[in-house]
């Protein structure tokens, strides 16, 4: 007969190996969902061609190809009617440089970003002391005319619903031939893991799972158009208007494309262009 201690024993130890297995499964759990928004938002050194059938991408070049990204097949959502205009007459620049160009923006001021679009336009309030290099490459790429034109090339509408732009190659694989590091990952905003509604932060190459590819921003950012469980790993560098939000939900109501073959891409329904792109003191 087993005894009340021994009982009592076995007790724990089954309770104990309920917990292993729960806390395994969680573990398993966030590895996995780490894997997919790395795949997502991270950026993805490429050659001239992407592979996606292999997974094996060629550094050739890291500097050329900066902000280069691959992205996984999100489901895509029913096709509404385009509710945006024709693009504004005129083309993409092909521009590259081969540094960071230098800090010239003071930290102690407000600068907007202003994104005329196709489907309306979109104000940024830019956070210049907390991600200075950030805001100064965007100040410098917006003055070169380096946005203008472009296309946004990525709408996810299944767990992260964010808007992505920023690649004049409208490929997932355009930068500006260098990098910039990550700032402000400890933004205040960031609560939980949770990248709130309006939030505007750059893409990189950051892998969760290797801790490999810090410091590797571009051109290529993101807009968060709904409240997106995301790990801090992508500097917060701006926070969209309320004006800006409406055309953001907008664009996301009309859903997006099944993922492109060749670049994994799922683009909005909405014709996304960027017409013209400012950034201005005050």
């Amino acid at each position: 007969m087993v005894s009340q201690e021994q009982r009592r024993r076995q007790l724990a130890r089954e309770k104990f190996l309920r917990q292993q297995q729960r806390r395994t499964a969680a573990r398993r759990k966030t590895h996995t969902r780490n894997a997919i928004v790395a795949s997502v938002l991270g950026v993805v050194v490429v050659g001239s061609v992407v592979s996606y059938a292999t997974g094996v991408f060629k550094n050739d070049d890291k500097k050329a190809n900066a902000g280069a990204e691959v992205t996984p097949t999100p489901s895509a959502t029913s096709k509404a009617p385009d509710p945006c205009e024709k693009p504004a007459e005129g083309k993409v620049k092909q521009l590259s440089w081969k540094k960071e160009p230098a800090l010239t923006i003071d930290r102690s001021a407000d600068y907007t970003m202003k994104m005329a679009t196709t489907c309306g336009d979109i104000d940024i309030a830019l956070k210049a002391s907390a991600a200075p290099h950030t805001v100064n490459s965007f100040d410098f790429l917006a003055g070169k005319g380096y946005f203008d034109h472009t296309k946004c090339h990525r709408l996810t509408t299944d767990g992260i619903y964010v808007l992505q732009c920023g690649d004049p190659q409208a490929t997932g694989a355009g930068g500006p031939g260098y990098t910039i590091p990550d700032e402000n990952l400890k933004d205040k905003s960031l609560k939980g893991n949770v990248y709130p509604a309006g939030t505007v932060a750059m893409a990189n190459q950051y892998n969760p799972q290797t801790q490999k590819g810090r410091n590797t921003g571009g051109s290529q950012f993101f807009l968060v158009y709904q409240d997106s469980q995301l790990p801090p790993d992508y500097t917060p560098f701006g926070t969209v208007s309320e004006a800006g939000m409406k055309v953001l939900k907008k664009i996301a109501a009309a859903g997006a494309q099944p993922a492109d073959p060749q670049t994994g891409n799922t683009a909005p329904n909405a014709t996304v262009v960027i017409d013209k792109a400012t950034i201005t003191k005050s």
